[in-house]
């Protein structure tokens, strides 16, 4: 089942894109190293949502830039989110096996060689965004994206938040504990992906606060629905196990607070994103779709 099959022709045409620029980015596969060029690619091109891509799109477009300035980083960001993906379903990490409908990486191509592949991937999306001046970005504006995303991804975002999770197995989390450890696991990174869309679109100090409110309600909003369907939805739907956190005594938001108040939760958390966008007017559309969509998406 398609992933996006719900998002708008102009999203869509966004994911083509999204899609066509990975594939010219990556390493072709017939080039040594050849199994760890096969490995990366397999990790990044074989479907998912490109919810971040579509983020630093959407925001940059809310911002008058529709060019080329909005490449680098769209595929930067759904590099990242690859490598973190490959790392987190190592053995020693969430020990998963299915990924998008497919194996996982370390069980197609090993473990040694998924590590290395994740390790390829975080550095290739630095080293596409440093190539960000080469389209028109200025130098302080690239420097400020390279921190944003290096922020993301360190211990203050995803690599602190899988830490945060892997000590929370069998604890009983409060509210504020659990919105803490995946704002940085999920939401660092959905965070990095809206700023670096009105980054490289020269929005201005009060407008990128803005999109920050948004991104931090979305990512959690994100994350519910990734705990609900955890909980409701079927593997071969998701795309990934289902059950799988209550299997491993994983705290979830319907594990703490209920699935009815987790609905209702994640209700509020999609109002205070589209409440932080509303002063862009219909500049803001894809932004709002976008959100929507991270509440509703059935994978």
């Amino acid at each position: 089942m398609n992933p996006t099959s719900d998002l708008g022709r102009d999203l869509k045409s966004l994911i083509a894109r999204a899609n066509e620029v990975l594939a010219r980015s990556l390493p072709p596969e017939n080039t040594a190293p050849i199994e760890l060029h096969r490995a990366m690619r397999y990790a990044v091109l074989g479907g998912g949502k490109r919810l971040r891509p579509l983020l630093v799109y959407a925001a940059g477009y809310a911002f008058g830039e529709t060019g080329s300035q909005l490449d680098a980083p769209a595929c930067a960001v759904e590099l990242i989110h690859a490598y973190s993906l490959v790392h987190d379903d190592l053995p020693a990490m969430d020990d998963d096996d299915l990924r998008r409908g497919r194996p996982t990486c370390h069980i197609v191509f090993g473990e040694a060689m998924a590590i290395l592949a994740g390790d390829a991937l975080q550095a290739l999306a630095f080293e596409l965004l440093a190539h960000d001046v080469d389209v028109g970005v200025s130098p302080t504006r690239c420097v400020e994206m390279l921190r944003v995303l290096g922020r993301a991804c360190g211990a203050e975002g995803m690599a602190g938040g899988q830490a945060l999770d892997l000590a929370a197995v069998g604890r009983k989390l409060t509210l504020a504990e659990l919105e803490q450890m995946h704002g940085c696991k999920t939401g660092a990174l959905i965070r990095a992906s809206v700023q670096l869309g009105g980054l490289a679109a020269g929005a201005d100090e009060p407008a990128l606060a803005a999109l920050d409110r948004y991104a931090h309600a979305v990512g959690l909003a994100f994350q519910v629905r990734d705990d609900i369907l955890d909980v409701e939805g079927e593997s071969h739907v998701i795309g990934k196990t289902a059950g799988k956190d209550a299997a491993a005594d994983k705290p979830t938001f319907p594990s703490i607070i209920g699935m009815d108040a987790s609905r209702e939760h994640l209700a509020r958390l999609i109002n205070e994103a589209l409440d932080a966008i509303a002063f862009l007017g219909e500049r803001g559309i894809l932004l709002e779709e976008l959100a929507r969509y991270a509440a509703t998406r059935a994978h």
